[in-house]
């Protein structure tokens, strides 16, 4: 808990006074969103999916939750439709007027009750006259001209009120500027950045202040855990989204802009001994999603000098480890991991255990542990 409290000061500090945004995601337990709700500088959810949104709201956790993403749930559209308090406190992701069409076939515009609606403007980069794209493949409202045509669907449809615009810069916030052994790769990411976003900021600005012109925006949403100074520097945005900086996983190892306490970890014990140097522990393959690869492994933390075996790596049985200090390990003892990703170990266990210093000072659930998983 010491380093989530100087992980969360951070953000704060690096927001530069606009408000922060919490990706449930990357948490996945209500009573670590409301701890870090509870603090100066961070207001409202991004949350993955809506049943999730629905299930915050109703929980009474946030009355300001915003679906990052489309969502295609009837069930849920049908539940939120419905629900004048609920969907006062809910805002969708579109970027499609197909995606409207939906909401109105599950609930007809006159007889629901208005439906809060964000645009996300695409902000990849795509050099060479477009035939390069770098970054996440999400929003088609890549021109202001898109972005402004579907602004225009949305305020002349009944039932639905445009409340804000979101630009998630995937290829600064969730890129390493500064891998570990690999710097030669830090200077071309660097580089990369640098022309990317003196691309995309221009083209944000120019994008929010036409959408400005014809509705009155509550919010201009931006950029990552790995991205905030440079998304607060954007007179467009009004908040900055984070999360994974607060648990700090692998993948935020090698940034130049920050360096993050890892708070979170996993233990799973010393089952077999097969040889000199080698200690097998039982399970340990948590794989982080993304395209696979080395980075998206776990990887093993205390005692430090455990390597994982090349030919094996982590496995849902089991995980070999080697390295000297293996000699050094009995059966039943512990091994402590590093998961690549924030939020997605919430998937796998019921539990936080929330420690200070040496002392276990509480047991909170995770959203399995709540008995939900949202997909």
């Amino acid at each position: 808990m010491e380093a989530w409290d100087v992980n969360a000061a951070d953000l704060v500090r690096r927001a530069a006074g606009k408000p922060i945004r919490v990706a449930s995601k990357s948490l996945r337990s209500r009573a670590l969103l409301r701890d870090v709700l509870g603090r100066d500088g961070f207001h409202g959810v991004l949350a993955l999916t809506l049943s999730e949104a629905l299930w915050l709201v109703g929980t009474k956790l946030s009355s300001d939750v915003v679906v990052g993403y489309p969502t295609a749930d009837r069930r849920g559209l049908a539940r939120l439709a419905g629900d004048e308090e609920v969907a006062a406190g809910i805002t969708l992701m579109v970027d499609d007027v197909a995606q409207l069409d939906l909401v109105d076939a599950v609930a007809p515009s006159d007889g629901r009750v208005e439906i809060r609606v964000c645009l996300e403007l695409d902000l990849s980069w795509r050099p060479l006259g477009g035939r390069m794209r770098v970054g996440a493949k999400r929003s088609p409202l890549h021109t202001v001209d898109d972005l402004l045509r579907l602004a225009h669907a949305v305020q002349s449809r009944p039932g639905f009120r445009l409340v804000g615009v979101m630009g998630y810069e995937s290829q600064i916030a969730g890129v390493q500027d500064a891998p570990p052994g690999r710097s030669w790769r830090g200077r071309m990411v660097r580089s990369m950045q640098k022309r990317s976003w003196a691309e995309l900021s221009e083209r944000r600005i120019a994008a929010v202040e036409a959408v400005r012109k014809i509705a009155d925006l509550e919010f201009v949403n931006g950029g990552g855990s790995g991205s905030v100074e440079r998304t607060v520097s954007d007179v467009s945005i009004t908040e900055v989204t984070a999360g994974s900086g607060l648990l700090a996983p692998r993948l935020f190892d090698g940034y130049t802009s920050f360096s993050p306490r890892p708070a979170a970890f996993f233990a799973v014990p010393v089952v077999r001994r097969p040889g000199p140097g080698i200690v097998t522990v039982a399970g340990g393959g948590y794989i982080a999603s993304g395209a696979a690869g080395d980075d998206r492994l776990p990887v093993p933390w205390l005692p430090e000098g455990l390597t994982l075996d090349k030919d094996e790596g982590a496995g849902e049985a089991q995980t070999p480890l080697l390295g000297s200090p293996a000699d050094d390990l009995a059966i039943g003892d512990r091994v402590w991991f590093r998961h690549a990703k924030a939020g997605e170990l919430a998937e796998r266990f019921d539990q936080y255990y929330l420690v200070r210093g040496e002392r276990l000072v509480d047991t909170i659930a995770t959203y399995r542990g709540d008995g939900k998983t949202f997909l």
